[in-house]
């Protein structure tokens, strides 16, 4: 049996206390092996607080006070004794409820918030919010849950950046000056370090490579984020740009500069800039422009500056220099282009070579390409029909004497009832049908045939769907060219030599000129992606070459201005033309006659419709992976029309190997080197 042993000693008023030699409103607590119950209700008397206890709380409590302690700690000790058995009191509404401590969090206590200074301490179970100005809250709960009770509870608000922790008031007040030494400004803030003598986009990249290279500390979670130091050259200023998370990397840096920054001992400074992407000659001549007012590439000479007349014998205008005592004439000598290695030579001070650098690296970057796919479309459908009856009559003109001969004689040669009576074999495509009564002799014709009639029909339909697609790849701002077809011959003059001329050489003069399809296109990418294309399309071909003028050729061309987004399809010219034409010969009078005026009548019909469209669309690649998916495409489909193309195996035949690209390999350029050049060679002993 559990023995209790309550000894409460000197609950008395002041001047009972004197009395007895005890210090006023004093209480003496000793408590051995006593139930919480009797406990619980000892400090009920002491202090006048209201008690609930939960069913669970079980278990004794030992108190023991060698000195009278003051009325107002008794509820203080009394909670840490709670605590120690696993136990927390919540005070709601005048009542302090006694729960299990895993439990007090979900009964309603005190919530002490930011601006709350009222803050107390102890073992009473309370709810703070801690909001942080300068941490992540997120990255604050591995540090801070390991100092809070397990039964207790730590959560992350990230839209205000907030904490929200439940624990005991004294531990709260602990984790509260902890968050407020972490949560500190200018641990990772970016610094500015400015520079008076050295080029800030030279230093950066030597800074960069240096603490780059350095070795980084690993540790179980894998590298060390505080020892990575970022720097960014800011031309404009001439000032560097750093951020760690380390201030020492900071400092490091700092000393590093301040040794690196320190004026050249000569007035002029040669640099040597290797530009990557642009081309170092028009560089050049762009920056020589800008400090000289030169256009083109000429001899040195000192900048020209507008001057008065001057009078006669007065001395030459001082060239323009920079201030101070390393004064620099500006000439053309100080910017120079090394077409082998593609790099700038910058003869300057450094106030203007930083000027100059900080130029060079806007327009030392990669260009964008333009993959333009001109769209050719052309349907045409030619309709003719032809039909006539013919008849002659020959028979008269083997007799002597005065006869008569006649008949109806329509359409080309070929068509006609004479042409085909003088020669059978010139008969046109169609149906022929005719009546053949023996052979004549005409006089001065010599034998033919004697047709008396001649029927003759013929319809024709024919289409066609012409479907061309010239592409080309460009950069930015760069014409691009394209022509696919035939160098025809013009003949331009001819002259032979007669007379009196013993050896006549006659010769003529040919101009040759392209006959097929070209595509000119220069393409200008603006900032928002939308292309602005100036372009020419012409698509030509010969019609006939047996004209005695020259050869005749079609031409179909097209030259604009347009503005395409990126990837969109945009028609840029076209055709529709329907021609219709009837045709009738026949004889006067008698063709007009009904039903029998068909026998003196030859009819022709035809249509001709044409739907010509040329299409545009330009597409951007702007990076190598673009450009790989585009290339790759085309190259499989091309691969793909070899293979179609193989000669199928034929018994009587050798089996030949038809010509075939190499596969191209994924993730990697259309065709390797080596696959290149082992195609190449292909069948070449």
């Amino acid at each position: 049996m559990r023995l209790l042993a309550v000894f409460i000693l000197i609950v008395m008023s002041s001047g009972q206390a004197q009395g007895q030699g005890a210090a006023p409103d004093t209480v003496t607590l000793n408590f051995v092996n006593a139930d919480i119950e009797g406990v619980v209700k000892a400090v009920s008397e002491i202090t006048g607080k209201n008690f609930v206890l939960d069913p669970r709380v079980k278990g004794s409590v030992n108190i023991v006070s060698a000195r009278p302690m003051a009325r107002a700690l008794v509820y203080d000790v009394f909670l840490s004794a709670l605590r120690l058995q696993g136990y927390a009191a919540v005070e709601d509404r005048g009542v302090v409820k006694i729960v299990p401590e895993a439990d007090a969090k979900l009964h309603p206590g005190r919530t002490v918030i930011p601006s709350d200074k009222s803050r107390s301490a102890g073992d009473q179970i309370q709810t703070q919010v801690f909001t942080l100005k300068y941490e992540s809250a997120a990255q604050l709960v591995p540090i801070l849950r390991p100092l809070i009770a397990p039964a207790n509870t730590i959560t992350v608000y990230p839209a205000s950046n907030t904490l929200v922790i439940t624990d005991y008031a004294g531990n709260l007040q602990r984790i509260g000056r902890i968050i407020d030494a972490i949560d500190q400004p200018g641990g990772s803030d970016p610094v500015v370090i400015p520079l008076a003598h050295a080029s800030a986009l030279d230093v950066a990249q030597m800074v960069s490579r240096l603490f780059a290279d350095a070795p980084q500390v690993a540790g179980p979670a894998g590298a060390d984020t505080s020892q990575r130091l970022s720097v960014v050259a800011d031309a404009r200023s001439n000032s560097l740009v750093a951020r760690s998370d380390n201030p020492s990397r900071i400092t490091r840096l700092r000393s590093l500069v301040a040794m690196l920054d320190t004026p050249t001992g000569a007035a002029g400074n040669l640099h040597v800039v290797y530009l990557k992407n642009a081309e170092a000659v028009k560089v050049a001549e762009t920056l020589r422009a800008i400090y000289l007012g030169e256009t083109a590439p000429a001899a040195p000479r000192a900048m020209a500056i507008p001057v008065a007349a001057a009078p006669a014998g007065a001395p030459p205008p001082a060239l323009p220099s920079l201030p101070g005592p390393q004064a620099v004439a500006l000439s053309a000598g100080m910017i120079q282009a090394d077409p082998a290695t593609n790099s700038i030579l910058i003869n300057a001070p450094d106030a203007i070579y930083n000027n100059l650098r900080a130029a060079l690296d806007k327009l030392d970057v990669r260009r964008a390409q333009v993959y333009v796919e001109a769209l050719i479309a052309e349907i045409t459908a030619d309709k003719a029909a032809e039909f006539g009856i013919q008849w002659q009559s020959l028979s008269g003109a083997e007799k002597s004497g005065t006869n008569a001969f006649g008949g109806t004689n329509f359409g080309a040669p070929g068509q006609n009832i004479l042409g085909i009576a003088a020669s059978p074999a010139s008969a046109s495509r169609g149906l022929n049908i005719g009546v053949i009564n023996g052979v004549v002799s005409i006089p001065g014709v010599g034998q033919v045939l004697n047709l008396n009639l001649l029927i003759r029909a013929l319809e024709s339909d024919n289409n066609a769907n012409i479907l061309s697609t010239p592409t080309l790849l460009t950069l930015d701002n760069e014409e691009a060219r394209i022509v696919i077809g035939q160098n025809v011959p013009f003949i331009t003059g001819q002259y032979a030599l007669s007379g009196a001329a013993t050896t006549p050489t006659p010769f003529q003069t040919v101009e040759r000129r392209d006959v097929g399809l070209t595509l000119r296109v220069r393409p200008q990418i603006s900032e928002g992606g939308t292309v602005r294309l100036q372009l020419y399309q012409e698509v030509s071909s010969v019609q006939d070459t047996s004209n005695p003028a020259g050869v005749i050729t079609n031409k179909r061309a097209v030259e604009s201005v347009v503005l395409v987004d990126d990837g969109q399809i945009v028609v840029i010219g076209g055709l529709i033309q329907d021609s219709v034409r009837d045709g009738v010969e026949k004889v006067p009078v008698l063709g007009d006659l009904p039903v029998l005026g068909a026998l003196f009548t030859y009819n022709t019909r035809s249509r001709s419709k044409t739907n010509l469209m040329v299409f545009l669309r330009p597409t951007v690649l702007r990076d190598a992976q673009r450009a790989d998916s585009i290339t790759g495409s085309r190259y499989d489909y091309i691969l793909g029309e070899q293979d179609k193309a193989t000669p199928p195996h034929n018994p009587p035949l050798p089996d030949m190997e038809a010509p075939s690209l190499p596969p191209r390999q994924p993730g990697a350029p259309a065709a390797p080197p080596r696959a290149m050049w082992d195609f190449m060679h292909r069948g070449i002993p």
